[in-house]
Parts: structure tokens; C-alpha cells; sequence
């Protein structure tokens, strides 16, 4: 119930309205521009440079996971594995060090006595010995055979000393070459560990090498990511030109029968305008996009949220989008996701991303309303804070004051009362106040800006 009332002061006499605190449903909205956007997107590119050689897929249809969609020929890709695989195997060849042979052992035994001087020996003493036998006189013929004996055991004393000096020194020679051989060897094996780990080191690049080509020459079978709309090409400016770019640079006359050679109206391989031109037989560089795959499945909502409201909006937040393409239309949407990372907005403050899945959406009339396309505008209005049981007042009977929230009371006398309240939710016509009014007292809700204290207002 609204009450007029006259307060008067010297110079005018404004007017006030005077209603009743009652409870009533409050709903605080904040509302952010949006953008509708797919579930998920993915260019496919060339991996290497070559031509098209087949396109299965026209724009707007609906392909399926694992789907191909071109296949790209270009036999640099495939050399390049070739040669791959061939360092790889030249890489896998074991390593050996020629002259790694071990070192051989010395024998002097052909400085002391041999057999065959052995033989010429007992040769000699035995004729010797045989000669003095022949002696007549025995005194004599026992002197010479003694002497014979004397010169044997001196010989073969003489051989034992030559025998002992001869393998002493073959011990000592064949121990020095030991240990040049230990030193040899040690070198050799320190460099034989050395080349296998640069062996190993070659082969673990070359397999590498050969890993990378050979993901090159499968990517040349362009297959669909996951199921979704195709577009021909990549997506609206982000190409990277390509084909397209190179046939913008031509005369008009030569451009136009660059860009309509090779295609069909309507056929596979007529790019629709949404990257570069894409065709049967049309040349691509490493990195040109081929199609563009769209899932439409679930839409969802971009919304750029201003500083001042972000902190009160929260994932499952419900909210309703209205789309510029859809007039008359509402769509259901709910809070997902409320990002950190700010963003300039076009008035100097900063804004932050909240992402939002879409729901269906229906006209004033109760109608079915269609689906949207990823990229259309919208307006979202979160609804951030809600009392469906509020002690309510009109927005245009609190004043702020400072840091204080302040409303008017008529008192029982029907004189002004400065009161200081706590807000709640926060509507357009009405707000909740949790904390300094009760339902049924009556409060200034038109002119409170020009009451004071004590003011007869009734």
C-alpha cells in the first residue's frame, strides 16, 4: 500500500511516497554479453607438402570418429621415411675395432741348446770315448776317459745354467708385454664403450627420426577426430592461406579460373568460403588446413561477466540467454565453469570468462525454439542471488550514505526514523533487507533522498 505525504521546507514543498515493508520474492540478475560455442572443434592439417588426391566429404556433412575425410599424396613424406628407415638400420650395425687382436707370448728357447747340438754332442763324446778305449797302455787310456767325463758333466752344466738364464728371460720379456697389452687393451675397451654409446645414442635419433615420418605419412589419411559437422578448409580467418592466399595475389580473370578449377558445384572438394580453397588435385603446404570438424552435440555459452559482478557467480548458477538470431526466444543455461585470467573490456574495467552449457530453448508463446550455430551472439542474465521468500522493499527507498545503507521509517508518530540496514538479493524493482526491517512497518520509497531526521511526514 502506497501512501502520498507533503513535507515542507522553506523553498518547496517535495513529495514522498510512503509503502509497507512486506515479503515478497527477490531475484538479483547480472547480466554479461555471450557467445554460443560447440562442445568441440578440431582444424585438420596437411602434415607435409604435396596435393590432394581425394576428398570423400562435402561441406555440412556429418561424419563419424575414425572417418576419412582426404587422403594427401606427397612423396617427399614418403622418402623422407625411407631414408629414415635406412639410418636406422645403418645405426643398428654392431661396432668393431680393427687390430683389436690379443697380444702374442715370446719364446727364447732358440738361444739356449737344441736338440739337434744335443745329438752332435753325445756324437762327439761317444767317438771320443770310443777313441780312448782303443788305448793300449791303461794308465793313459783311463786318464783320457776320465778327462772325457769331466768335459760331458761340464757341458751339461753349462746347458743347464744356459737353459735357466734362457727361460728367466723369456718370463721377463713375455711379462712386460703383458702389461703393454693390459694398457692396449684397456684403451682399446675404453674406446670400443665410448663408440657403443654413441652407437646407442644414433640409434635411439634415428628411431625417433623414423617414428616422426612414419606419423607423417599415416597423417596423410585425414580422419575425423570424433563425430560432427565438416566444413571444408579451416575455420573462418584462422587458416593459414595457403592455396587461397596465392590465388588472391592473381589478375581477376586468372583468380577466377584458379578458383573454380579442379571443383565441382556441390561436389566434394568445393570449399564453401570458410578457409582456403580446397579441392581434388589442388597442391597443400605442410600445415594447410584440409577440414574443419564441428561437434555440435552440446552448445555451450561464453559469457564475459564484469568485475564488479563475477565474485557472485558461481558454477550451477542457473541462467537465461537471448540469442540476436532468435527473436522472442529464451534458452535455459547453467554456469559451468568461471574463469581467472581477466580481460580488458572496451570501457577501461576488466571482465572475466564464465562458461555455461545451453539448453533448449522455447518462444513467448510456449513454441520450440531452433537449435543455434556455434558463433552467434547472445545476452545471458545469470541469476546470482535469489529469495523466493524475502522481507522486500522498492530499490527506490534505500540510500546509500557512505559505507551505510540507509532507509527511511515513519515512525508511529509519523515523523522520519533513520534506519541502517544489511541488503540481500538485489533486484531491479525490489531488494531483500536481511538485517533492520520487519515485515509491516512503513518505509519512504519515493523521495527518501530528501528526508531528514524528524520530518513530519504524516
Amino acid at each position: 500500500m502506497l501512501v502520498s505525504a507533503s513535507a515542507c521546507s522553506q523553498d518547496e514543498t517535495p513529495k514522498v511516497q510512503i509503502a509497507e515493508v512486506e515479503r515478497a520474492p527477490v531475484r538479483e540478475v547480472v547480466e554479461a554479453p555471450a557467445t554460443v560455442g560447440a562442445r568441440a572443434t578440431a582444424t585438420l592439417r596437411s602434415p607435409a607438402s604435396g596435393t590432394v588426391a581425394k576428398l570423400y566429404v562435402h561441406d555440412g556433412d556429418a561424419v563419424d570418429k575414425g572417418q576419412v575425410l582426404a587422403r594427401i599424396s606427397s612423396p617427399q613424406a614418403k622418402d623422407q621415411l625411407k631414408q629414415a628407415r635406412r639410418a636406422e638400420r645403418q645405426a643398428s650395425r654392431p661396432v668393431r675395432l680393427a687390430g683389436a687382436a690379443p697380444m702374442p707370448t715370446i719364446s727364447l728357447a732358440g738361444l739356449g741348446a737344441t736338440p739337434a747340438l744335443d745329438r752332435k754332442i753325445a756324437r762327439g763324446f761317444a767317438r771320443a770315448r770310443a777313441a780312448a778305449k782303443k788305448i793300449k797302455d791303461p794308465l793313459v787310456r783311463a786318464q783320457l776317459l776320465a778327462a772325457i767325463d769331466a768335459a760331458a758333466a761340464q757341458q751339461r752344466a753349462q746347458r743347464t745354467a744356459l737353459n735357466q738364464v734362457t727361460k728367466g728371460l723369456t718370463a721377463s720379456v713375455n711379462q712386460v708385454l703383458s702389461q703393454v697389452g693390459g694398457q692396449i687393451g684397456a684403451g682399446l675397451g675404453g674406446l670400443a664403450f665410448s663408440m657403443s654409446s654413441l652407437q646407442a645414442a644414433s640409434r635411439s635419433q634415428a628411431r625417433a627420426a623414423v617414428k616422426v615420418a612414419e606419423t607423417t605419412v599415416d597423417g596423410l589419411v585425414i580422419k575425423a577426430p570424433f563425430r560432427g559437422i565438416v566444413t571444408l578448409g579451416g575455420p573462418p580467418g584462422g587458416g593459414s592461406g595457403g592455396l587461397g592466399a596465392l590465388i588472391g595475389q592473381l589478375p581477376a580473370g586468372l583468380a577466377g579460373q584458379a578458383g573454380s578449377a579442379g571443383a565441382s558445384p556441390g561436389g566434394p572438394g568445393a570449399a564453401s568460403g570458410s578457409g582456403g580453397t580446397i579441392a581434388a588435385g589442388v597442391p597443400v603446404a605442410a600445415g594447410d588446413a584440409v577440414a574443419t570438424v564441428t561437434d555440435v552435440s552440446k552448445l555451450t555459452l561464453s559469457a564475459d561477466v564484469d568485475e564488479t559482478d563475477v565474485l557472485l557467480v558461481r558454477p550451477g548458477v542457473k541462467a537465461e540467454a537471448e540469442l540476436d538470431a532468435v527473436t522472442g526466444a529464451t534458452y535455459g543455461a547453467k554456469v559451468a565453469a568461471v574463469g581467472v585470467t581477466p580481460k580488458e573490456g572496451t570501457t577501461g574495467g576488466v571482465s572475466y570468462p564464465v562458461r555455461l552449457t545451453l539448453g533448449r530453448g522455447a518462444y513467448d508463446d510456449g513454441g520450440v525454439a531452433p537449435a543455434p550455430k556455434p558463433g552467434m551472439s547472445a545476452v545471458v542474465r545469470l541469476t546470482v542471488r535469489e529469495s523466493p521468500d524475502a522481507v522486500a522493499v522498492p530499490a527506490s527507498g534505500v540510500v546509500t550514505s557512505g559505507k551505510e545503507t540507509v532507509v527511511w521509517v515513519v515512525r508511529g508518530d509519523g515523523t522520519a526514523e533513520r534506519r541502517v540496514v544489511k541488503l540481500g538479493a538485489q533486484g531491479d524493482a525490489e531488494v531483500e533487507v536481511t538485517r533492520g526491517l520487519s515485515v509491516g512497518e512503513r518505509v519512504v520509497v519515493k523521495g527518501a533522498d530528501t528526508v531528514s531526521a524528524g520530518q513530519k511526514l504524516t
